[in-house]
């Protein structure tokens, strides 16, 4: 009988991680790297829902008509147009909103865990609720905000905020064309989602030292100056983190759209259009390549991103 083989303490300690990592990747793989491949799989085949029992998963043959049809459809361009706009936006509001939240909070006063807390609402409630809440707020009828414009700002009409593509604003004698419904959107996604960047920001806040602006102060500095030059360039990191986290998150974002508008009025985004070639159409395969050009526009995006704003950061920190 041949001596059995004694392992290294290294060959142990592997052995003992690959054990330990072992239910993760499996959890990873069953969760998140088969249904890629299955959805890049989809995307190849002509696969309809009352086909699925029949053709099966690998029955059908593989083609490129699916791409064909999402990206010379007559909405695809105007989708991820309104997609873009919604997140650049809703990323630059959302992140500006807990950045002021974030310098209100900074020094104590007076019932400042009280007001930190509620500054948490938005995000920790259902969004079935909230969304709920802001349609009959906005409801043309009976609505507070068409109550209160109509009793002090003198509307005539009631507007309904929610189903109107393109509204007339007058400015200073002249009429300017508003993405009404794109901009209540917008608005709501800043609402909802600035308390994850006021989180991240004030813990930043809290964590700088104040010795420099202490002697910014004493050197005569206005407040404006020492957030400019001393305060926002130590928060450069967070916000551009903040920025490529809340532009991923938005940019693939389908409930708060979808239970606001249903992608009417000229919000329909990418997601949205997904999950009618889905359920309306019933054509997995389109909504499969959909779903694949979605994430390839993303990461072309964040090439971009990562390319022409993070790399100048970096250059300009290292000067």
């Amino acid at each position: 009988m041949a001596p059995r083989r004694t392992r290294t303490l290294r060959q142990q300690e592997t052995r003992a991680g690959l054990t330990l990592l072992s239910p993760t990747l499996v959890v990873v793989l069953a969760v998140v790297v088969l249904p890629i491949l299955w959805t890049i799989l989809i995307a190849f085949q002509r696969l309809r829902l009352r086909d699925l029992h029949r053709s099966g998963i690998f029955g059908a043959e593989l083609t490129l008509r699916n791409f064909e049809t999402v990206l010379t459809s007559s909405g695809f361009l105007n989708a991820l147009k309104v997609t873009l706009i919604y997140s650049v936006v809703g990323t630059a509001l959302s992140i500006g909103l807990g950045l002021v939240a974030a310098l209100v909070v900074r020094k104590p006063f007076k019932g400042r865990t009280l007001v930190r807390a509620s500054m948490l609402l938005p995000y920790v409630a259902p969004v079935v609720a909230v969304t709920f809440v802001w349609e009959v707020m906005l409801h043309p009828e009976l609505g507070i905000v068409n109550a209160l414009g109509a009793d002090l700002l003198g509307w005539k009409d009631p507007i309904p905020f929610l189903d109107q593509r393109t509204g007339t604003l007058s400015l200073l004698g002249v009429d300017i064309g508003v993405p009404t419904a794109l901009v209540v959107i917008i608005l709501y996604q800043a609402w909802r989602y600035f308390p994850f960047s006021f989180l991240f920001i004030l813990a930043r806040l809290q964590a700088l030292p104040a010795d420099l602006d202490e002697a910014a102060r004493v050197d005569g500095a206005t407040p404006l100056q020492r957030f400019r030059y001393i305060t926002l360039p130590q928060l450069k990191g967070v916000i551009a983190l903040l920025a490529v986290l809340r532009f991923i998150w938005t940019f693939n974002e389908f409930d708060d759209v979808f239970l606001l508008t249903e992608g009417g009025a000229g919000t329909e985004v990418v997601s949205v259009r997904v999950f009618r070639y889905l359920t309306a159409r019933g054509d997995v395969g389109a909504a499969a390549a959909l779903s694949l050009v979605l994430a390839a526009s993303l990461v072309v995006l964040l090439l971009v991103y990562f390319r022409f704003f993070v790399g100048r950061s970096r250059d300009a920190e290292a000067v």
